[in-house]
């Protein structure tokens, strides 16, 4: 066996894509900056019984473990940072007023998710934390757009979903932590077959808005009216009232942004049920057939760490999205002799003072390089080094 294969679905990241992600990283976490986000950086390794808290067994699988030789407890190697930043929140920073978190480092699954080709991901995300109310959650959703914007993806679809839905439309009933897992695939799938036979024991109002939540997908505006009234409204309770409201106010809201992203509800995209408690989002790019970030309200997770606090946020991978950034191309640099030259060397410091990306080369190096664009040399004319664009024939 080759001893430089790296394991299935593990890449290294090459100079080009590197200093792009690098570049992206900086400026996102700048732009976070000016919203007023904070940023932590939590370990890569926790005892796995804190690192699971308020999460589901979908997460526990996807976590890779170990065990610690110095106390002998299991370890996990984090495939999500959600958790640990909102045990940060409950209990690091114990404060009770709202706060602003961001983060980015990388991640592991034990398996590439579906649509990935990569089990390793550099995660960023942003959270707000003590703050119940729809502004928090549209400020997440703006943040997001705005993510997206700076990495030159114009044209963005938000896919907007609600948790409260399902628990007002089964509201009363008692039904197994299992049996809630069976109902959240079958609602995910749209397997409408097996959703009839499973919901056969509910009373029929509610077997009926279950079935319902199937159909009730497409343009915001028309999901929102069929939910309302017709063949396919929802229960009239205030659980249902309430969600289908922020949905509309968020939904309203965004279409006021510049450039207005394309909103679409489906109200049986349950994805990260485990966790979420209130709206949940994916967003979607032309270049990308999986969604490019996920988000929403878990107001749950810091209750999990003993110390409940409303919260929302999203995350994405940075890695993702670099690669589909038009912004962060190649830097322009100046090609400069590797020579023993005292005024060369003052006339290189200068250059690279001002911002300027000078190489020195060797005679004969071929100057390869997939970052940078040496379309400038730096030439000794007249006793002084002077900068001046290549030749067509040099640049050939």
């Amino acid at each position: 066996m080759n001893r430089w294969l790296l394991p299935e679905d593990i890449a290294d990241v090459l100079p080009a894509k590197a200093r792009k992600v690098e570049q992206l990283r900086r400026s996102l976490l700048d732009l976070y900056r000016a919203y007023g986000y904070e940023l932590v950086a939590p370990p890569l390794l926790e005892f796995l019984d804190s690192l699971l808290t308020g999460t589901g067994s979908d997460l526990n699988l996807q976590t890779f473990k170990l065990v610690d030789q110095l106390s002998g407890r299991t370890l996990g190697l984090r495939a999500d940072m959600t958790p640990q930043v909102a045990r940060i929140d409950a209990h690091l920073l114990n404060r009770t007023g709202v706060t602003r978190l961001c983060y980015a480092g990388p991640i592991a699954h034990t398996r590439a998710p579906i649509g990935c080709s990569s089990r390793e991901e550099l995660q960023l995300g942003a959270e707000i934390y003590g703050h119940a109310g729809w502004e928090a959650d549209l400020e997440a959703l703006s943040l997001l757009l705005q993510t997206l914007q700076t990495a030159g993806l114009k044209q963005v679809y938000l896919d907007l979903s609600h948790a409260g839905i399902l628990t007002g439309i089964l509201e009363g009933q008692v039904i197994s932590k299992e049996e809630i897992e069976t109902l959240y695939g079958l609602l995910q799938s749209k397997d409408r077959s097996s959703l009839a036979r499973w919901s056969r024991n509910l009373p029929q109002p509610v077997g009926q808005a279950l079935m319902a939540l199937t159909e009730l997908s497409g343009p915001a505006a028309e999901v929102l009216a069929k939910a309302r009234s017709g063949p396919l409204a929802l229960p009239n309770n205030a659980l249902v009232t309430d969600a289908l409201a922020l949905l509309e106010r968020l939904f309203g809201a965004l279409s006021a942004v510049s450039p207005a992203p394309e909103v679409s509800i489906d109200l049986a995209d349950l994805r990260g049920y485990q966790y979420h408690s209130g709206m949940m989002f994916t967003a979607y790019v032309d270049q990308l057939p999986q969604p490019i970030a996920r988000g929403g309200r878990y107001d749950h997770v810091g209750q999990a760490f003993g110390r409940a606090r409303p919260a929302t946020g999203f995350s994405l991978d940075l890695l993702t999205l670099a690669s589909l950034s038009t912004e962060l191309e190649g830097r322009s640099a100046i090609m400069a002799p590797w020579i023993d030259d005292a005024a060369l060397q003052v006339a290189i410091h200068s250059l690279r003072a001002a911002g300027e990306i000078v190489v020195q080369l060797a005679p004969g190096d071929d100057a390869l390089s997939a970052e940078y664009r040496l379309d400038r040399v730096l030439f000794l004319q007249s006793g002084v080094w002077k900068v001046q664009s290549r030749g067509a024939s040099e640049l050939s």
